[in-house]
């Protein structure tokens, strides 16, 4: 499924738990690994100064995950290079250049949370918003498994859902996982009493429908071992408890809710589960 996976380096604590994910997601699919860092000119420095200063970092950072694939028999190639553009475009224009198949990156977990909004680091949000490919995340706390034996698939019953449950059974067939797939009723702005009672019925109906849709999905060629659930609660955080009460490897998500805005932002479900999970999550679009 995951032939050629790139590694985008700064070699920072983040980049450090994304080496680790690419390395165990390279090794379980017997996948190529592209380690880059895109260096940035310090204005501070002669120009130089900056380049030489730069090109060894960068080196440092790369060198770092290599000696991590290789301790892991994994087949890796190593790239610095220079910017000429945004650090994501550059990002981007290798992922298309050496057609790689997804990428795993670092970002800010839980401990960066702003006051005001859940802001992801600004490369791995923008390489999220125009990615062509699958995104995985991590950050400072999740915990790297051995191997991806179980998956967690929210559904709300859109079409970037659809997305996002293609791949996370495509993803669970070529691995043996079991594959979650969840509904969340938003109850945070539903009062109490007869008719709150109503609307949590309605919306709970609506839930089981997306899930046996999203069943005839991934069961339409061969059996796959799967586990549906109707929450209650705020999706962000019902996600995250789920995956750590069942034991959840891997979390796929889409980047698009049930509204479908055509914007360059994300949705904040999905920037809220990459920021709080424990485990990796994989962004589709």
């Amino acid at each position: 499924m995951y032939q050629r996976i790139l590694l985008p380096t700064d070699g920072s604590e983040a980049s450090s738990t994304a080496a680790e994910a690419a390395v165990t997601l390279a090794d379980q699919f017997d996948a190529e690994l592209h380690v880059i860092h895109v260096a940035e000119r310090d204005q501070t420095a002669t120009a130089a100064d900056d380049v030489n200063a730069t090109t060894r970092y960068g080196e440092e950072a790369v060198q770092a995950a290599i000696e991590l694939a290789t301790s892991s028999d994994v087949e890796a190639t190593r790239a610095v290079i220079e910017r000429t553009k945004s650090i994501h475009q550059e990002i981007l224009t290798y992922t298309d250049k050496h057609s790689i198949d997804c990428i795993v990156m670092g970002t800010r977990g839980r401990s960066g949370l702003s006051l005001g909004r859940a802001v992801l680091g600004s490369v791995a949000e923008l390489t999220l918003r125009e990615s062509p490919v699958p995104v995985m995340t991590v950050h400072e706390e999740t915990v790297i498994g051995p191997d991806i034996g179980s998956i967690l698939v929210p559904t709300d019953g859109s079409e970037c859902a659809h997305t996002a449950v293609d791949h996370a059974g495509e993803l669970a067939r070529s691995v043996d996982a079991t594959l979650h797939v969840i509904y969340v009723v938003e109850t945070g702005q539903v009062i109490n009493g007869d008719r709150a009672r109503r609307l949590r019925e309605a919306l709970e109906e609506i839930g089981e429908k997306a899930l046996d849709l999203a069943l005839e999905q991934v069961q339409s060629s061969t059996y796959l071992p799967t586990e549906t659930s109707v929450l209650n609660g705020r999706p962000y955080l019902e996600i995250a408890e789920y995956a750590e009460e069942n034991d959840i490897d891997c979390i796929v998500m889409g980047t698009h809710g049930r509204k479908g805005i055509r914007r360059f932002l994300l949705g904040s479900v999905t920037e809220r589960v990459i920021r709080r999970a424990d485990v990796p999550v994989i962004s589709v679009k």
